[in-house]
């Protein structure tokens, strides 16, 4: 049993012993208010007798009741204005209760905290993180209102993060208005007939609006803060629409789409071509040669599927024209006729913020016209990073956004950067006939999967006949002799054991080392907008800026730079900026998937196992290998696995990840799950369709189950049959 499971076991057994004794020693009958009014003379005699000894008896039993939360805490406030009046009894009730309710919420910590989390983790994560920013005014809030169980509260807050010497100095300030009343009301205790008369309407009325009142006061503040934060700028009589969109990628197009949806007037400004990156340099043309290059890994593996020979003439320009025709196809989908047919106003040209209301749009002929908007989303996406490598200035660096404009396929390609993108391009190229070299400054391909992830992958691409360079940096890029050439040095600990400096030939350079936000050139440092450390636009949790009716979505604000994330957070952008006078939606990023379209691809929802570990989440995994499934088998690709995380002895599924053929089309089953709060047991009783890829998620269910079937259960199911075979 581990330490957290004993301490919840010896919380429990202490609580049901207080019960027990509280029941059998009918404790009750001495926390009655008419037993404490027929011995309050009694009282008052040994008050006067021993002064100082009598108020320490009575402070320490107030502790220990509210240490232990048991009942008559509101009758022991009476005694106290009853016995000490109201000054000393409001000193003495004061610090007892603070004290009593901070020694209750350490035992809930020490008890109860690590068993919950342990169970509960990801679910405790938002409000863990709700507490370290504001829990300290929801306290105050909740100690304002006497009719809320306090004794609750202590429990609760225990099993939370907050600081105990926080916990203490809010309650104690928080509970001294209900305590003075109380008090005060004791110090007339012969005339109360039972605490219902004490505890009338209006006074918990009046509670009640205390505790409203912080509340009050917050969105006050917020409405000074607001007032300060647009001082000095003059605020348009009207507006000429009521939200502009500033880029037309995934996120501004669905920003655009919704508010049209709510017959808001939308303004939809794009510089260059309406889809953004996705569909003109990202998403789209990466998957259209992915789809090419797979078919000639296929056509190699023509005796794995009982071919004798496939016989493919590739003509790389060709290939590359059809890239180009999948774009101009999906196109329609983005284009400005389908979004001005549902209403939205889509002007060309390159947008300028000069005031929080008002952006400046500049034509391609140089023309300027100022729209002014109640509500501004900025969706500027992201750009391929350059690093600054001495010599790279002069090789021709192609990116993700450029490399569509090849027509002769590379004779060798150096692909700088293992992430996604890099890791889709190598074996894209290396499938195509290119000698591809891939050099990674980090330790291992795909950094942010796990281990048995990335070599996996990296196993597949040197199959494809990728050469992989992992710990080592590029440190400088010349020409020689008419040979373009870069050279890179093994990082501290690089595999391999390579301690000199490496020299790579190559004919094309591909920069595949990540994307930076497109936070530049638009006005933000006219307004004050702020950046954050990783160039992203500083939003709140409502996707708002500095300026609350300026949001941002997508890349540009990350904390994903994803075309699905970019569509998520534009919701919460549009509908925090159109109705927040009314209502703000926090976004949500607890269930987030993404895949990379590598062969085989890998798909991933919460968290990986290596993730699980340094977040310090307590975790159960189960693998189900793929190279068992039937339909992988007939399909000749029974490689990869699936790997789930659950909550120890719960079948409740913190994260999962997928490698395998379809893997990003099997992972959405346990998005759902996770989005709806389904758990293994349910997705195992799903009806799966045999043979097919998805039944691996139902097997992976299965593995969990038999790994968590009760045995002593069975035990006596087979001494059942047993006894009926006689």
């Amino acid at each position: 049993m581990s330490k957290a499971a004993l301490r919840w076991m010896v919380g429990l057994l202490l609580l049901l012993a207080a019960l027990a004794a509280y029941v059998g020693f009918d404790l009750g009958q001495y926390l009655r208010l008419e037993y404490f009014k027929a011995q309050q003379e009694a009282l008052g005699r040994y008050r006067d007798a021993q002064p100082l000894g009598f108020a320490a008896a009575f402070f320490l039993a107030y502790v220990l009741m509210a240490a232990f939360s048991l009942p008559g805490a509101a009758l022991m406030t009476l005694l106290a204005g009853a016995l000490f009046g109201l000054g000393w009894g409001l000193l003495l009730v004061s610090f007892a209760s603070s004290a009593g309710a901070t020694l209750a919420f350490l035992a809930s910590r020490l008890l109860f905290r690590d068993f919950i989390q342990r169970r509960l983790a990801e679910r405790l994560r938002a409000v863990d993180e709700g507490v370290r920013r504001q829990g300290a005014f929801y306290l105050f809030a909740l100690r304002l209102v006497p009719a809320f169980p306090f004794f609750l509260v202590n429990l609760m807050m225990g099993l939370t993060p907050m600081r105990a010497w926080t916990f203490y100095w809010v309650s104690q300030l928080g509970m001294l208005a209900g305590t003075l009343v109380f008090v005060n009301a004791g110090t007339q205790l012969a005339r109360i007939e039972s605490l219902s008369g004490l505890l009338s309407p209006c006074l918990i009325a009046s509670f009640v609006l205390l505790g409203v009142f912080p509340l009050l006061a917050r969105h006050g503040l917020e409405a000074i803060q607001r007032r300060k934060v647009y001082a000095g700028w003059r605020r348009p009589r009207r507006f000429d629409c009521n939200l502009l969109v500033i880029g037309a990628g995934s996120g501004g197009l669905v920003s655009a789409y919704i508010a049209a949806a709510v017959k808001a007037k939308v303004t939809l400004v794009q510089e260059k071509r309406m889809g953004g990156d996705c569909l003109n340099t990202g998403c789209v043309p990466s998957k259209a040669l992915i789809r090419t290059a797979r078919i000639l890994g296929q056509a190699r593996r023509a005796k794995d599927f009982g071919l004798r020979s496939i016989r493919v003439e590739m003509d790389f320009g060709e290939v590359m024209a059809r890239v180009q025709r999948v774009i101009r196809d999906i196109a329609p989908h983005d284009s400005i006729e389908r979004y001005t047919s549902l209403g939205v106003e889509c002007l060309q040209g390159r947008a300028t913020l000069v005031s929080p209301w008002e952006v400046d749009i500049t034509a391609p002929d140089g023309r300027t016209q100022r729209r002014s908007s109640r509500a501004i989303v900025i969706a500027t996406g992201a750009q391929p990073f350059i690093p600054p490598v001495p010599g790279i200035e002069a090789m021709d660096c192609l990116t993700s956004n450029s490399v569509w404009e090849l027509r002769e396929l590379p004779a060798r390609l150096l692909v700088l950067g293992g992430g996604p993108i890099g890791c889709e391009l190598a074996q894209c190229f290396a499938r195509l006939g290119s000698r591809v070299t891939q050099v990674e400054m980090l330790p291992r391909l795909l950094m942010r999967e796990d281990p048995e992830v990335s070599a996996l992958v990296e196993r597949r691409l040197g199959a494809d006949g990728v050469g992989v360079l992992t710990g080592h940096k590029a440190v400088r890029f010349a020409v020689e002799s008419g040979e373009k050439v870069m050279y890179c040095e093994p990082i501290d600990g690089a595999r391999g054991g390579d301690t000199g400096t490496q020299r790579i030939a190559f004919d094309v350079l591909l920069c595949a080392v990540g994307r930076t936000p497109r936070a530049g050139g638009f006005g933000l440092e006219k307004l004050g907008i702020p950046l954050t450390r990783t160039g992203s636009i500083a939003v709140n949790e409502f996707m708002q800026t500095k300026y609350p009716n300026i949001l941002a979505c997508g890349d540009v604000a990350g904390p994903y730079q994803f075309t699905h994330t970019a569509a998520h957070t534009a919701w919460y952008a549009v509908v925090n900026g159109l109705f927040s006078g009314f209502r703000r939606f926090r976004a949500d990023f607890s269930v987030i998937p993404w895949a990379t379209f590598t062969d085989p691809e890998v798909a991933r929802v919460g968290l990986s196992e290596g993730e699980a570990r340094e977040l310090g989440v307590h975790h159960e995994v189960t693998r189900y290998g793929i190279d068992d499934l039937d339909r992988a088998i007939a399909d000749g690709a029974a490689e990869g696995f699936v790997k789930v995380l659950t909550v120890p002895g719960s079948d409740r599924i913190l994260g999962a990840t997928i490698v395998g053929e379809h893997a990003g089309e099997l992972i959405t089953e346990f998005v759902s799950a996770m989005r709806n709060r389904i758990g293994l047991n349910r997705l195992l009783g799903t009806i799966h369709v045999y043979p097919t890829w998805s039944e691996a998620n139902k097997y992976a269910a299965g593995a969990w189950k038999r790994a968590h079937t009760p045995a002593g259960l069975l035990r006596w199911a087979e001494r059942y049959h047993a006894w009926r075979r006689r």
